[in-house]
């Protein structure tokens, strides 16, 4: 699947729930051993989503603005990655949060997801911390 073949919706937490988290479980609770009860937060409902889907309308991944222009909550199922969707999911957050006037975009990558944030602009800053017992780094994109 090219980055083409990847639509992108983005709404509010209400409209996209019902898609979103299911991704988010199985990316973050089930692979990796998030804890369910801090998956979904309280800034889910102040937060603007994003929905990856494929030409079939089969939804492949999701993530999320945060009002202050903090990316957060990128996932995409194991079946579809490395196939454009992570991309296209980034590409659509990042353009809403230059739409929305922020000067940069900042998100808390995985050390493991650095090598593909910083493809897409954005610069590791910092030591490492750990979010949810897994490594994280915090990486800015000017936009």
């Amino acid at each position: 699947m090219r980055r083409a073949d990847v639509t992108v919706e983005l709404g509010p937490w209400e409209a996209l729930r019902a898609e979103a988290a299911p991704i988010r479980t199985a990316v973050f609770v089930e692979e990796q051993r998030v804890p369910a009860e801090i998956e979904i937060d309280q800034f889910d409902p102040v937060s603007l989503h994003a929905i990856a889907r494929d030409r079939e309308g089969r939804a492949l991944g999701t993530g999320r603005l945060l009002p202050d222009g903090h990316i957060g909550r990128m996932a995409v199922l194991r079946e579809a990655r490395g196939r454009g969707v992570g991309s296209a999911l980034l590409a659509a957050l990042t353009e809403e949060a230059r739409r929305r006037g922020h000067g940069e975009a900042v998100l808390n990558a995985q050390l493991h997801a650095v090598p593909f944030y910083a493809r897409h602009g954005f610069v590791a800053e910092g030591e490492p911390f750990d979010d949810a017992g897994i490594a994280h780094v915090t990486m800015r994109r000017r936009l």
